[in-house]
């Protein structure tokens, strides 16, 4: 562990003007607050944010990241207050604490969204002030250092969260030293005996070729020299993770990658980059579609280099990497390369167009879970490189579509979006867009988002924008049929309707607004018999119990005596006996709203209370039932229909029918919708208990790696 004077002195050689008595002054602060606290590992807690503040300066930042960094635990896990650290170290040093400091009291159940939360926390604090997602980084790589001395579950849910997370962060700011030694750790735990195989393979490899590094790299430092260029060669293997990410990617055995080894070439300036790639590509044969120039197109964390695979010296394929030395350091260290604190700039997250678009998906997503959904989309990819018709260069993810980079320009052009033409061309919606293209979007006032969009797109911005649409659009709609079933049950009882009257019943029904009862009278959520009732307490009759009444003749020959018997029932709110089905439009499933309408000669109708087709009898509120599910309700077996994208390829049908079985799923009839090349489009009826046992299956053919898109199928 770093002692006092030893973390002062570091900071003071490469920043003279540090101060040096708050760093001292925090340094026995963070000291004696965690005071006997110790470590899963048995160390003092104090050596962690010490730990942390080592690892600040290796990036060199100022005085004021460093005291964060030792003061970082402190709110969160002593009894210290954030006004207490703004007293004592000043206002920047508490905000940037209070933005680290996770959510002590999070009213959520499950550790997902807890997890989504604090992320949610972060994003907020980072984009005032990115030092926050650099002294995170600096933690979490400390707290990976030291995760085997962690139980096993919390070791594999914090490996899991730093690879889905914390590692694309790293790379987002370019910080690929942190990167890279984030994404190894987590590796090793979650998948040990792929990264036990890859490193035998590369000490084996290392063994057998233990003189052929030094001779690419004297080779290609001659070439340099022959042709007067001043260069550095240097040589490095690919860690065992990023082989192992390029093995599934490319769905490739290790022998069958080309760039095991890479070489950079470090020279003194941007035409120096060019020359050196000339002089590699005329003596090399190079490897087809393995050039990649960052240099004119960097990438949005800001690294710069030309990427380029050859058949080199030796006979061997490699890569090789051309920049300059300032390019080098950025991207080794990132946005630390290039810090601006100690000139006394203030970073704003803002300025990072990556932050912002994260910024607007957390506006748009309906729930904490939704938005580290679409947060991990909108990090966790390749990237590929069009430009619009002024030249423009917008970074997407790989296999976007011009649907995500009409959403990547502006919100409001996605929103509006009815074509694109791709190097000139119309193309569909749906087509993939490749490095280079060219894409012009057509647009309408009169589009809007559809959801079939939500198919295709690839990125969380363009996922967010749609979904939220699609929501207020099911809202506007609820509003509209909740306000008409209103109208029409108080006109049927000869009973006063206005609005001014709703506003009354509000804390009934935890409505802020009329729109709000009109959407939970919409959505099923309430009935507008309630807020009838609620509107009118004194009034009794309705229309409903004149329909129910002449029921009891209607059926009264089939009418079983289920509670005399002494039977549960599978519905309640119907007579016991009363003849009852289930719509084949929407399946209704022990879980789901239902509603029950009464149809002619075969009894009731039981349907789910989204279903498409309970819009023809919303002129009719005398046939709707207020019905729910009993206790036997789950005696079952019920079937739910399933809407599924699968991968056309031999034995995937063979897979999803094992699925579905290993789940104790039944698949009652099975229909191929559509086929194309590449795909089948399924609507498959599966017998199962209960919604929870649906969604159970779901789950799982989500995972599949035959199955592209899976939901539940209503009309």
């Amino acid at each position: 562990m770093l002692r006092q004077y030893e973390l002062v002195d570091l900071v003071k050689s490469y920043d003279p003007d540090a101060d040096e008595d708050a760093l001292n002054r925090a340094y026995v602060f963070a000291m004696k607050k965690h005071g006997a606290q110790l470590r899963t590992s048995g160390d003092p807690y104090y050596s962690h944010p010490v730990e942390v503040a080592g690892i600040l300066t290796k990036f060199k930042l100022d005085s004021t990241s460093i005291i964060a960094g030792l003061l970082h635990d402190t709110v969160e896990d002593t009894d210290t207050t954030v006004e207490e650290i703004k007293s004592l170290f000043g206002e920047q040093v508490a905000q940037i604490v209070d933005g680290l400091t996770k959510l002590a009291m999070i009213e959520q159940k499950s550790a997902h969204n807890k997890q989504a939360e604090n992320f949610r926390k972060l994003l907020l604090a980072m984009s005032e002030d990115i030092r926050v997602l650099l002294i995170k980084l600096a933690d979490r790589l400390h707290n990976m250092r030291t995760l085997h001395f962690c139980a096993p579950e919390k070791r594999m849910r914090i490996a899991r969260e730093t690879l889905d997370i914390y590692a694309p962060l790293a790379e987002r700011i370019g910080m690929q030293e942190v990167k890279s030694e984030l994404e190894e750790i987590a590796f090793a735990e979650l998948h040990k005996e792929a990264y036990e195989s890859i490193k035998a393979r590369l000490n084996f490899l290392r063994e057998q070729g233990s003189n052929l590094v030094p001779k690419i790299i004297a080779e290609l430092q001659k070439d340099m020299e022959e042709n007067g260029i001043k260069a550095q060669v240097s040589g490095r293997e690919k860690t065992p993770y990023s082989i192992w990410r390029k093995m599934q990617s490319k769905n490739a055995s290790f022998e069958q990658l080309s760039d095991i080894m890479a070489f950079r070439i470090i020279v003194d300036d941007v035409a120096s980059c060019y020359q050196a790639l000339g002089i590699v590509h005329s003596k090399y044969h190079m490897v087809p579609r393995r050039f990649k120039d960052y240099i004119s197109t960097p990438k949005p964390n800001g690294y710069k280099s030309i990427h380029t695979g050859i058949i080199g010296p030796e006979n061997t394929r490699i890569e090789v990497q051309i920049r300059t030395a300032e390019m080098h350091e950025v991207a080794e260290k990132g946005v630390a390369a290039h810090w601006a604190y100690k000139q006394g700039e203030r970073v704003v997250g803002k300025n990072f167009r990556w932050i912002r678009e994260l910024l607007e998906i957390l506006e748009q997503a309906s729930n904490p879970e939704e938005f580290l959904e679409n947060t991990k989309l909108e990090m966790y990819n390749d990237q590929v490189f069009c430009f619009t018709p002024k030249g423009d260069l917008i970074g997407l993810p790989i296999n976007s579509t011009p649907v995500d980079f009409a959403y990547a320009v502006h919100s409001s052009v996605g929103d509006t979006c009815v074509g694109a033409k791709i190097n000139g061309e119309i193309r569909p919606l749906r087509t993939i867009l490749q490095n280079g293209d060219q894409v012009e979007i057509l647009t309408s006032k009169a589009q809007h988002p559809s959801t079939e969009w939500d198919r295709f797109v690839v990125t969380g911005k363009a996922k967010a924008a749609i979904r939220r649409y699609v929501r207020q659009f099911k809202r506007d709609q609820f509003i509209t049929l909740g306000q008409q079933l209103l109208e029409r049950t108080f006109k049927g009882e000869n009973l006063e309707f206005n609005e001014k009257a709703l506003v009354n019943v509000f804390p009934n029904f935890e409505a802020e607004s009329i729109d709000d009862i009109y959407a939970k009278v919409g959505e099923g959520l309430v009935t507008a018999w309630d807020v009838m009732k609620a509107v009118y307490p004194g009034y009794k009759q309705s229309k409903l119990e004149k329909v129910v009444k002449p029921l009891k003749s209607v059926f009264g020959k089939s009418v079983r005596k289920d509670k005399a018997k002494g039977e549960p029932l599978k519905i309640k709110g119907l007579i016991p006996g009363m003849a009852v089905h289930f719509a084949g439009c929407c399946h209704p499933l022990p879980g789901d709203r239902i509603v029950g309408i009464v149809t002619t000669g075969k009894g009731v109708a039981v349907h789910t209370i989204d279903c498409k087709l309970l819009e023809k009898f919303a002129d009719e509120p005398e046939r709707w039932l207020d019905i729910s599910w009993g206790e036997a309700a789950d005696e079952g077996p019920h079937v739910g229909r399933l809407k599924i994208m699968l991968a056309n390829e031999p034995g995937s049908l063979g897979d999803l029918s094992n699925l579905i079985a290993r789940n104790n799923g039944n698949i009652s009839n099975l229909n191929i919708v559509n086929r194309t090349v590449s795909y089948f489009e399924l609507l498959v009826d599966v017998e199962v208990k209960d919604l929870k046992h649906l969604t159970d299956i779901i789950a799982a053919l989500k995972a599949s790696k035959v199955v592209s898109y899976v939901s539940r199928s209503v009309q």
